[in-house]
């Protein structure tokens, strides 16, 4: 596995993250979620949680949506193959 894409540092675990037709090899979340998590229309910041979604795009709260004077709606969660806890249950002892 070659460099990091981002920083282009090989030092480290090295891992790779594909979305869409998009993928890239980083060695920090922070560089994957640099050159992969959306930013928001109005702030420019990335967004890592669930998006305010309107026609004009996408944005980081309903702040930014009401600032851009975009309609909004809160975004529809995608199916994810990560596995979650049921709630109540402390992460790494979910059921068996």
């Amino acid at each position: 596995m070659g460099g990091c894409d981002v920083c282009g540092s090989s030092e480290g675990r090295m891992f790779t993250v594909s979305m869409g037709n998009q993928s890239g090899t980083f060695d920090s979340f922070e560089c994957a979620i640099h050159m992969m998590a959306p930013a928001c229309e109005h702030c420019g910041c990335r967004i890592l949680g669930h998006p305010v979604d309107s026609e004009a795009g996408i944005y980081c709260c309903m702040h930014c949506a009401r600032e851009a004077g975009n309609p909004h709606r809160a975004a529809q969660p995608e199916h994810s193959t990560v596995a979650v806890p049921p709630q109540g249950t402390p992460a790494g002892q979910g059921q068996q």
